[in-house]
């Protein structure tokens, strides 16, 4: 067995031991303080009513008893603990009110404060169960009430805390949770959801448009727009511009602008800085109806040192690492969460379930996966090794392969997406093979060698040729994603169109060939908003997207370029059906570094089949000879250096092979090739002389013989006449 089929395999052994253990740690029994268990199951069982649809049917979530539900929560695998965790409508003893549960099994007293008792640290007293679960019922409280749990530690300390089950939260700068009714809103999607159910993304056109919801676009007065104007305005413009998916950072409420949503305190919480949780309903809904999938970014890696937030919530280390070595990233001035812990588990298996069930989001980026995977992450030395002495953090991949597991079983058709920046193995195959389990993983060698690449002076680019063919040896080993994003745009790393070099009117060309080369390269695509404007300022949370450009040639050029070249990529099944295996991609020449072009083929189920040929020089080519793959026409069906797109206008139309050895083939078609372009043909084989039928060559071959036979019946008779 090889090493790292062993490594796996420990792994997995960990994984279904710690599965028994945890079985084993469930308990049945519960202690309810100063109430019956019978009075409390009575009072707040599970809506029967709630349903979750799924393709054309509905399923129903099925009631189970409270005993049920902490049974599976105490033994860490409950992926739906929000539906009796936080706050909940209620009814008890003919009042109506609100349910509330909060698990803090270190604290020596837990209240319920908000607007509707003064916020009064003791007016409701919550009562504990044997396992650290604290409720209360409270009548009369309202939709939208604010509301804290105030926390006594044993030591003595008070702490006022947001509830990390809440749907919903106060705007910051204010940080106090909000009463929500979740199950309000009528959703209008199902024939989507069907057609989802049926159409599982590996064979489908996936093209991404990543966006930050506070930035896109802003009113007037420099207020952020709400959900209901951006599902209005950001959807109509996505679809219009050819993309499958809008992909939202971080919509879970976070106290900080700056941080992008990337640190969060609300884990069930759609940010109020943009509406309410209905809103944000609303804009997943249009999305939908228009034939739009809506994908978040959602953050299980670390969580902020606020002090209403999840850090040391009871007063003990409830949800991160007690260990100092493992407890914090110093550099991002987080905490860290400790896997191992069935609080963590539950918080976010139920998390990841509600995003997916309640709001139908159609997959999760999973930000920041590497940090979880390495104990030594940005630690400088400051870590303790594993039990196998290893850097690898055994419980968080553990966790990574159950959560992926319970998610795509629950949901085959959604998408469960790694920001995955290492050479970890695996990442996108089955736990049960020794994976991670993810469906998608982000490209990052991909990204990070072609920007490198195409940032460099042209002269220097045949000493790189590297980059831009390396990521072909491993285009298959994972389901990937191309992604263009926002961390390549920030923080002194300049936009796309200003990493071109100069000259000016070479930037463009350069970006146009960017981007084609992303469209025909294998796997998924994702471009971060302000990229199809050609936007020569950095990207800032605090403005929004430099729109004006749009009223110059060259931007207004390369927003068409971006809306023909995604339309171009929906419309051919080769540039996408095959994007996870060899049969999809063939070679034609690859070590032209000297030119710094490159040709390959992309090959659809049926065998159809575009050719793709990218020049990274600003050198123009009358003529450029390429080895195909059967003789007869090609025809240049899209290019980059069309005059509408801000190009030169070369263009090829239609060329006739001829028959040379070249590139391993026995044809060649000889190109007209502009200078910082890309462009495609598709090519249709020379028609075969037809063969006779057997019936045909039958009739001519008797018909051959009748005239022989009148030609020697004439020369008789001739004879016979002269003589």
């Amino acid at each position: 067995m090889s090493s790292v089929i062993q490594k796996y395999w420990t792994f997995f052994c960990s994984y279904c031991i710690l599965y028994l253990v945890n079985e084993n740690l469930a308990s049945d029994k519960l202690c309810d303080g100063n109430k019956k268990l019978g009075k409390r199951k009575q009072m707040d069982t599970i809506r029967a009513d709630s349903t979750s649809k799924k393709g054309d049917e509905c399923m129903e979530i099925k009631a189970i008893s409270l005993e049920e539900h902490l049974s599976l929560f105490h033994s860490g695998k409950d992926c739906h603990a929000y539906e009796f965790m936080g706050s909940h409508p209620a009814e008890c003893d003919g009042k109506n009110g609100y349910m509330f549960r909060v698990y803090a099994p270190n604290a020596a007293s837990v209240a319920v404060m908000g607007e509707f008792n003064g916020w009064s640290r003791t007016a409701h007293q919550m009562h504990r169960d044997d396992m650290g679960i604290w409720e209360l019922f409270i009548p009369d409280v309202r939709k939208f009430d604010t509301y804290k749990y105030a926390i006594r530690t044993p030591e003595g300390y008070e702490l006022d805390k947001a509830d990390p089950y809440a749907f919903h939260s106060e705007t910051r700068p204010g940080n106090g949770s909000k009463v929500f009714d979740i199950d309000g809103y009528k959703w209008n999607d199902d024939s989507w959801l069907s057609w989802r159910s049926k159409h599982e993304p590996y064979s489908q056109p996936v093209n991404i448009y990543e966006v930050h919801a506070g930035s896109w676009k802003r009113n007037a007065d420099d207020s952020f727009y709400s959900y209901r104007q951006l599902a209005d305005e950001l959807i109509p413009y996505a679809k219009e511009m050819g993309y499958t998916h809008i992909e939202l950072m971080p919509l879970t409420e976070h106290p900080l602008d700056a941080s992008w949503g990337y640190q969060v305190t609300g884990y069930f919480a759609a940010t109020s800085r943009y509406g309410t949780p209905d809103d944000l309903m609303y804009f997943v809904d249009k999305a939908h109806q228009t034939g739009m999938g809506v994908i978040m970014d959602w953050v299980p890696a670390h969580f902020p040192k606020d002090g209403h937030g999840l850090v040391e919530f009871d007063g003990s280390y409830l949800y991160e690492y007690a260990d100092p070595l493992k407890m914090e990233h110093k550099e991002w001035g987080t905490r860290v969460f400790d896997y191992g812990k069935v609080s963590v588990r539950n918080l976010l298996f139920s998390s990841a379930m509600f995003w997916i069930e309640k709001f139908h989001i159609d997959g999760l980026r999973v930000d920041a996966v590497a940090s979880m995977l390495y104990l030594d992450y940005n630690r400088q030395g400051e870590w303790r090794p594993n039990i196998h002495g290893g850097r690898e953090n055994l419980e968080a991949v553990d966790f990574l392969r159950l959560l992926n597991e319970m998610v795509l079983t629950a949901h085959p058709d959604c998408m469960m997406i790694a920001e995955e920046s290492t050479a970890w193995p695996m990442v996108t195959k089955p736990g049960y093979m020794g994976g991670l389990g993810f469906n998608f993983k982000w490209n990052m060698g991909w990204m990070n060698d072609m920007l490198c690449y195409i940032g460099a002076d042209p002269f220097f680019r045949k000493d790189m040729h590297d980059k831009i063919t390396f990521s072909f040896m491993y285009a298959f080993s994972e389901n990937y994603i191309l992604p263009l994003s926002h961390d390549e745009v920030v923080h002194g790393k300049k936009s796309l169109l200003d990493k071109m070099p100069d000259p000016y009117e070479n930037k463009f060309a350069s970006l146009r060939t960017l981007f084609g080369y992303m469209i025909a390269h294998p796997g998924k695509k994702m471009l971060f908003m302000g990229g199809e404007l050609g936007q020569f300022s950095e990207w800032s949370e605090v403005k929004q997207l430099d729109w004006m450009l749009l009223g110059y040639d060259s931007h207004r050029q390369m927003r068409a370029y971006v809306k023909a070249l995604n339309m171009f990529y929906l419309g051919n099944k080769e540039l996408w059906e095959n994007d996870t295996d060899w049969h999809g991609f063939s070679w034609i020449s690859h070590d032209d570094n000297v030119n710094n072009i490159i040709a390959f083929r992309r090959i659809a189920k049926d065998g159809s089949e575009i050719i793709c040929v990218a020049n990274f020089a600003p050198v123009y080519h009358e003529s450029y000879k390429i080895g195909v793959p059967f003789a007869g026409t090609y025809e240049e069906i899209f290019s980059s250096d069309n005059v509408e797109f801000g190009g030169s206008g070369v263009s090829n139309g239609k060329k006739r092979t001829k028959a040379a050895e070249l590139h391993g083939m026995e044809n060649i078609v000889d190109l007209k090739v502009a200078p910082l372009s890309i462009m495609f043909l598709r090519g249709k084989p020379r028609a075969k002389r037809a063969t006779p039928t057997k019936a045909k060559q039958d009739k001519k071959t008797t018909t051959s013989k009748t005239a022989t036979k009148r030609t020697t019946v004439r020369k008789t008779t001739k004879k016979t006449s002269d003589k």
